[in-house]
């Protein structure tokens, strides 16, 4: 297996309200034919909403649970103004502040949002890691 990750998929209780959101944030839609369903390309990456309960059928998983999940998702800024102005807009888009931006140990700063449907993203300037012109991140080695 080759080391790399295509695809998110985050399960919706609201396809609509969440195609608002990312929508909101300047994200642009593709495959806009397809029904029931969100993609947006991110870079390298693209992410996908389907609402929950299709999804989890489709894993065969019971459709409860909530809480955090266990994971975050990540959008990497070039700066620490940046990384505040992608909170604020988070914010302004429907998103709920779970941690202002704040200097952290290693010599970043972060800050958290969570999407309407709860999902967390962390929003962070990493002086170490490279963004490069089209969006993607390169880590030191």
């Amino acid at each position: 297996m080759q080391p790399r990750l295509t695809l998110i998929t985050l399960g919706t209780d609201d396809l609509p309200r969440a195609i608002r959101f990312y929508e909101a944030l300047g994200w642009s839609r593709s495959v806009k034919e397809a029904e029931g369903v969100a993609f947006f390309q991110l870079g390298g990456l693209a992410l996908s909403l389907y609402p929950r309960e299709h999804l989890a059928r489709d894993a065969g998983l019971p459709v409860e649970g909530s809480g955090f999940r266990g994971f975050s998702l990540a959008y990497n800024t070039a700066s620490r103004e940046e990384t505040d102005a992608v909170l604020a807009k988070s914010v302004e888009a429907g998103a709920t502040l779970v941690k202002a931006g704040h200097d952290v140990f290693w010599g970043g700063y972060i800050g958290y949002f969570a999407d309407p449907d709860g999902f967390l993203w962390e929003v962070a300037w990493n002086p170490d890691f490279t963004l490069l012109p089209d969006g993607s991140m390169r880590l030191p080695d």
